[in-house]
């Protein structure tokens, strides 16, 4: 049988006598050296580990047929296969990659193929290949042909399906034999022998030697297809071989499974995936055994546990940390594969390869972060397992691993990586660090005395398990296990390896800003200084440790802290840093009651000792030892007058465990002298003061106050400045009050008396109390102060005292104050009622605050009697007596002694800061006269637009001021006080005509809120005009007039001569209350006094509608007839006599201007609607006017109005000149009218009027004036009058007046 070996065996010898490659990563650089400089594709170069021999061995596909004819193309082969890139496809959608193949070719034999359940993957031969370059038929059918069924009857045997037939073909051959069949000849025949379904199973490789296009074309093709080839077969078998992986894995529940068996399998595609330099893949499979694991013994934890895990529970005998050097620990693995590793070996196996993967993939942060994972799993692990270990030899193990790790990332890494990445690695430092130092405390090299015998075998026994030292570290000054040794070897030693680590890893922390874990390093380095009985160098750390617990809030490392402060401060001799810890500590509820009174004790003890210097105190914060919860003030609004008692109660909560007598408890107080504070009267401040007097203050929420060398909080207040003229607001702003706190220069180094930061006050106003003994809990304490100067006092610091020791709260917060004032007396007058009335008796309340100002007997108040008001006096009079916080203490009575001019009123006796209240009764008269009220005559228009203006205005009553000059006996100055009165009523009167006949109206309406009776109304003429009679028409009974109500009374006025032109009325009516009782004094009369002017009738008018001729009624839109009479009824009288009166031969005539005015729009006036007429001054002078008018709508009709007015002439130079016909015809005049009734004339005029406004062309002439006629001299006797009108017959929609 023809055979082909593709490799060498001098090449093979050489691979097995050359020693093992350092890392799988160098291997593929022995069989092709495509490791280094790959930046996009993946080289495939398949490896087996046989362990048996100790070397590697690269197998992908083997040889038969003629080797010699393999050997001679071999190098080509080589070197061609992995020139070009193939695409990956994996299965599960991942994702594809560009790989180049490297494969290695052996000989065929059966031994290699794999026999059945067998799971390797590394000795697997994924493709087998049959040379030949047969060119003969006979040769073919002789030998070739047999030889390749066997090849393919034992790859059958198998189930190897993955083959391939190469045909050479060569030209020299061919041209030997003349008499052979064509080449195509053999390859058809194999291919019909051996590849009936798979045809591309045998290709042809055409004179691969020679260099020809034809070659070269040849080679291509050959090459791609054994890639193809190459790549499906490793594909599938690996999927395969996951696939099997994964089976294995599901029956990880079933009995008989075992963790090692399966951790061998899953490691094997770990090593296919590295050796494919997929070192991401091959991690994976590494987290995934170390996960499964995890798992398991978690399970175990909780009572589900595998029997494999047996195996691992056995007892630690070897602590010599992880072995990071080596690619593969062999050992491990062995002891693994042989089910006879400890749980410390599988985890120190598994992390080495992992460890291994990560810096190939240039993590090496991250094997730090996993190795501080890794260090403190397994010690839960052990616990978890229960595996038994020996004292101190896990602090071995994890000591030498910390120092492995780091060493190992040293070793890949240059030192500014390493600097700018401590944040990774400073985590192994603390960890190796406190491993460490739990070895030196174990081994007795942390004590006095030094390590003991027992101490001595104990050490002795932890270095014997560490073994030998391992020969890649054996020259190696600085390794790992020479270090630990070297620590454990004596205590200096240890003392310089402990403070180098610790003291390097306070710093890292520090670098990296994580403060609290370089304190709590140093926390343990105090505790170690604090065993060498070395306090003050332990000091600083636990100064450092404590401020940092304190601003994070840890409560039980502040107590623990503070314990160990308390004692270096002991050691150190700081008295008084010593009893403020200890103070904190008495209070602190995370120690036990015996403890805390330990530490109180302590205190106590101090403050009974006798001190050198009587002066000298020890101040400490007050928060550790009580706490203020409120405080309370007697009187409540902490207002309280000079000479006056003030009672202040605290509510403090004693933090001690056991009862502490105080020799005194002091409130420092604060007095302050504000601008203008002499106007803070008791009302004032009464209004800007609590009323229960109780200040609640904030619970210390948070357990760790603020340090000791914070500021102290501000304390603010309002502030006000008032002009002392008349008490006005200035300026308002807010001050601080403790700015000499805030402001002062901070000392370089604290003082002995002040160790904490608290000052003590020293002030000549200050509360005390003395021998107090506080109980656990809360307790009251309560001060008593006569009240001094005057001022505002605050409340600034809070001590205690017992000895030499006082607890001071430097500032007490919220701000607490008292005032104290010094009252000027005053006297306030007010009203009790809404509005003081005038006309009925009314009461005034009298207000007498003392303030510092006694009352002596004699004392009198001597009012000013003024004419229109009266001061009543009753037959006993009562003053009521308040204190300042207006509780009533007395009733005295008052003497009233009243003459023409002074009114005196006799005061009781009242000591000072006290009030007097009484009652007196005051009378205004009541009067009004038309100026006063509302002068009105009905009809007028001038009249007619006052009484719009007084319902605009409302309802307001006529007030009257009285001012009454008093003086006080605690004065100089007279006090001027001003009284006002309404008067409850608002009158008005207007005159009614009927012809001739004269009738007055006066109404009188209530605007007061009281309901009043009226009686004895009467009417009189001041004037005592001769034949005048004024005749009533209102009954004479009593009348009852409600509140906002009016009640009319009427007269009627004769006479029998000429009347006066002017006629002088005054009104009088009584009045008193209605719900009131009969008065002990008669009330006046109220008045009301008007004028009368031209209230006799001069003229009549009268106005008559005629329907058309013809016509029964006037009809709309029919023209009807109006006929106006204008008569006088009165010769000529001395209201006649003015401008517009002139004399003729016979007669006086006046001209009068009539005017048609229809303001309802009833009628239309055709033609003109005005004009002048000259009137004689006769009696029955009778004047008509005829016009014609047009009814505009149906009905009941009123008749237009008839306006007479008095035609003036113009004063004017040119009014002589100009014919007076021509003044008659036009109508542009000057009417002295209300602006109401010029738009009733316009209105009229739009509406057909031929006359027009003022011409241009007159425009310069004197213009005559129009005054109207007084309502009472003109009688209109058609006013009421209405006509009927009835609709027009063609009408269609019927339009009716309804008036």
């Amino acid at each position: 049988m023809l055979k082909s070996c593709v490799v060498s065996k001098p090449v093979i010898e050489k691979w097995r006598s050359s020693p093992p490659p350092p890392n799988p990563v160098l291997l593929s650089s022995v069989f092709g050296g495509r490791s280094k400089g790959i930046t996009r594709h993946v080289h495939l170069a398949l490896q087996v580990w046989r362990s048996a021999q100790g070397w590697l061995e690269a197998i992908a596909s083997s040889g038969a047929g003629d080797q010699n004819l393999f050997t001679s193309i071999y190098p080509t082969l080589s070197q061609q296969l992995p020139r070009e890139p193939m695409e990956w496809r994996r299965s599960y959608g991942r994702a594809p990659k560009m790989i180049h193949l490297e494969s290695n070719f052996v000989q065929f034999k059966e031994e290699l193929l794999p026999k059945e359940g067998n799971k390797a993957l590394l000795t697997f031969p994924f493709l087998h290949i049959y040379w030949t370059e047969c060119c003969d038929t006979e040769v073919y059918k002789a030998t070739v042909k047999d030889d390749l069924t066997k090849w393919q009857n034992v790859l059958k045997a198998h189930s190897s399906v993955d083959w391939l037939i190469v045909v050479v073909e060569n030209d020299a051959k061919k041209k030997n034999k003349t008499n052979i069949l064509p080449r195509t000849s053999i390859v058809d025949k194999i291919r019909n022998d051996f590849c009936n379904k798979q045809s591309d199973r045998c290709v042809v490789l055409s004179d691969p030697l020679k260099d020809s296009s034809r070659t070269q074309e040849s080679w291509n093709a050959f090459l791609t297809k054994l890639r193809t080839l190459l790549l499906m077969s490793f594909t599938k078998n690996l999927g395969k071989f996951e696939d099997d992986m994964r089976t294995l894995r599901e029956k990880r529940t079933e009995p008989g499974w075992s963790f090692c068996e399966y951790f061998m399998v899953q490691e094997e595609l770990a090593f296919v995936f590295e050796m494919l330099q997929q070192f991401e893949d091959a991690l994976v499979q590494y987290d995934e055994l170390d996960a499964l694991f995890s798992q398991y013994v978690v399970n175990f934890g909780a009572g589900d546990g595998a029997n494999w895990l047996t195996f691992f529970c056995q007892p630690v005998k070897s602590w010599n940390g992880l072995v990071l050097r080596k690619p593969i620990d062999m050992e491990k693995r062995e002891l693994i594969q042989r089910q006879e590793a400890t749980l410390l070996d599988l985890r120190s196996y598994l992390f080495s390869r992992q460890c291994t993967l990560l810096l190939f993939l240039q993590r090496p942060w991250e094997v730090a972060q996993r190795a501080l994972e890794l260090l403190h799993s397994c010690v839960q692990e052990l616990k978890l397992l229960e595996v038994s270990v020996p004292p101190g030899a896990l602090d071995c193990w994890v000591f030498l691993s910390c120092l492995e790790v780091l060493q190992r990332i040293e070793g890949c890494c240059d030192r500014a990586q390493i600097d700018s990445n401590i944040a990774h690695t400073v985590g192994l430092w603390s960890y190796a660090t406190e491993k460490l130092k739990a070895l030196g405390y174990l081994c007795g090299l942390v004590s006095e005395k030094g390590p003991n015998s027992e101490d001595l075998n104990r050490t002795v026994d932890l270095l014997a398990g560490l073994g030998a030292e391992r020969p890649e570290t054996a020259n190696t000054a600085q390794s790992p296990y020479k270090k630990l040794r070297e620590a454990l070897s004596s205590v200096e030693a240890f003392e310089k390896h402990y403070l180098d680590l610790s003291h390097a890893t306070i710093e890292m922390y520090t670098s990296i800003g994580r403060i609290r874990s370089a304190k709590f390093v140093g926390k343990d380095l105090a505790e170690f200084y604090m065993r060498k009985r070395s306090p003050q160098k332990a000091e600083t750390y636990l100064q450092g440790a404590l401020k940092n617990y304190l601003a994070e809030g840890w409560a039980l490392p502040v107590t623990h802290t503070r314990k160990q402060l308390a004692e270096c401060q002991k050691h150190l001799g700081q008295l008084e840093n010593y009893l403020q810890t200890s103070s904190l500590l008495a209070s602190d509820c995370h120690l036990t009651q015996e403890e805390r009174a330990h530490f109180c004790q302590e205190i106590l003890s101090f403050a009974n000792q006798q001190v050198d210097s009587p002066g000298h105190r020890v101040l400490l914060p007050m928060h550790s030892f009580a706490q203020l919860r409120d405080l309370h003030f007697d009187p409540s609004n902490a207002v309280v007058h000079a000479g006056g008692i003030l009672s202040v109660e605290i509510t403090l909560y004693s933090q001690m465990p056991i009862p502490v007598h105080m020799d005194q408890i002091a409130v420092n107080v604060h007095f302050n002298i504000e601008k203008n504070s002499y106007r803070k009267t008791a009302e004032w401040l009464t209004k800007h003061k609590t009323s229960n007097g109780i200040i609640n203050f904030p619970a210390e929420t948070s357990l760790f106050p603020a340090s000791q060398n914070s500021s102290p909080g501000l304390e603010l207040s309002e502030m006000f400045e008032r002009s002392p003229s008349d008490n006005s607001l200035n300026t308002t702003g807010i001050i601080c009050r403790n700015v000499h706190m805030l402001l002062r220069r901070q000392e370089g180094s604290s003082s002995l008396e002040t160790p904490s930061g608290v000052a003590l006050e020293d002030g000549a106003h200050v509360l005390r109390c003395h021998s107090v003994t506080l109980q656990p809990g809360t307790n009251k304490v309560a001060f008593r102060t006569q009240a001094k100067e005057p001022g505002t006092y605050t409340l600034r610091q809070l001590c205690a005292s017992v000895g030499p020791v006082w607890f001071v709260l430097p500032h007490i917060y919220p701000i607490v104050q008292y005032d104290v004032y010094s009252q000027e007396p005053q006297l306030h007058v007010e009203p009790l009622a809404d509005s003081l009335l005038a006309g009925i008796p009314q009461k005034v309340k009298f207000t007498v605050t003392t303030g510092h100002y006694t009352v002596k007997n004699g004392d009198s108040l001597q009012l000013s009697n003024v004419e229109a008001m009266l001061i009543l006096c009753q037959a006993e009079n009562r003053a009521t007596i308040f204190s300042n916080s207006r509780e009533e203490s007395s009733v005295a009575s008052l003497r009233i002694q009243s003459s023409d001019k002074v009114t005196s009123i006799g005061l009781p006796a009242v000591p000072a800061y006290h009030v007097i209240e009484f009652e007196l009764e005051v009378l205004s008269l009541p009067s009004a006269s038309a100026a006063m009220g509302e002068r009105g005559i009905q009809g007028t228009p001038e009249l007619h637009r006052k009484q719009k203006d007084r319902q605009k205005s409302g309802h307001c009553m006529v007030t009257t001021d009285h001012k009454v000059s008093i003086d006080c006996p605690w004065s100089i100055y007279s006090t001027v006080i001003a009284l006002t009165f309404s008067v409850p009523f608002r009158t008005t009167h207007s005159l009614l005509s009927s012809g001739t006949r004269k009738y007055v109206q006066v109404c009188v309406q209530n605007l007061s809120e009281l309901d009043f009776q009226l009686s004895d109304s009467s009417l009189t003429d001041t004037g005592d005009t001769a034949d005048l009679q004024l005749t009533p028409l209102n009954p004479q009974c009593e009348q009852h007039i409600h509140s906002k109500q009016s009640v009319f009374f009427v007269w009627e006025l004769q006479w029998t001569q000429e009347p006066p032109p002017a006629l002088c009325c005054q009104f009088s009516v009584g009045f008193c209350p209605a719900s009131e009782e009969q008065l002990s004094i008669s009330l006046k009369p109220y008045t009301y006094e008007f004028q009368l002017e031209n209230f006799f009738t001069l003229y009549t008018v009268n106005a008559e509608i005629s329907p058309p001729v013809g016509a029964e009624y006037c009809r709309t839109g029919s023209l009807c007839s109006l006929e106006v009479s204008i008569t006088r009824l009165t010769d000529l009288l001395e209201v006649d006599k003015d401008e517009a009166l002139t004399e003729s031969d016979e007669y006086f005539s006046t001209k009068l201007m009539y005017e048609v005015v229809d303001n309802s729009s009833n009628w239309a006036v055709c033609g003109k609607s005005c004009g002048v007429v000259s009137m004689p001054v006769a009696a029955r002078a009778t004047h008509r006017v005829h016009m014609e008018v047009m009814p505009l709508f149906a009905g009941y009709l009123p008749l237009p109005d008839v306006r007479l007015f008095k035609y003036l002439p113009h004063h004017s130079a040119h009014s002589s000149q100009l014919d007076a016909d021509s003044w008659i015809e036009n109508d542009s005049l000057s009417v002295d009218k209300h602006p109401d009734d010029q738009l009733d004339c316009s209105s009229v005029r739009s509406r057909g009027s031929v006359a027009s406004a003022a011409s241009s062309e007159h425009k310069g002439l004197p213009m005559p004036r129009l005054q109207a006629l007084p309502a009472g001299q003109v009688f209109n006797s058609s006013t009421g009058m209405q006509v009927l009108v009835i609709p027009s017959q063609d009408d269609h929609v019927l339009e009716v007046s309804v008036t």
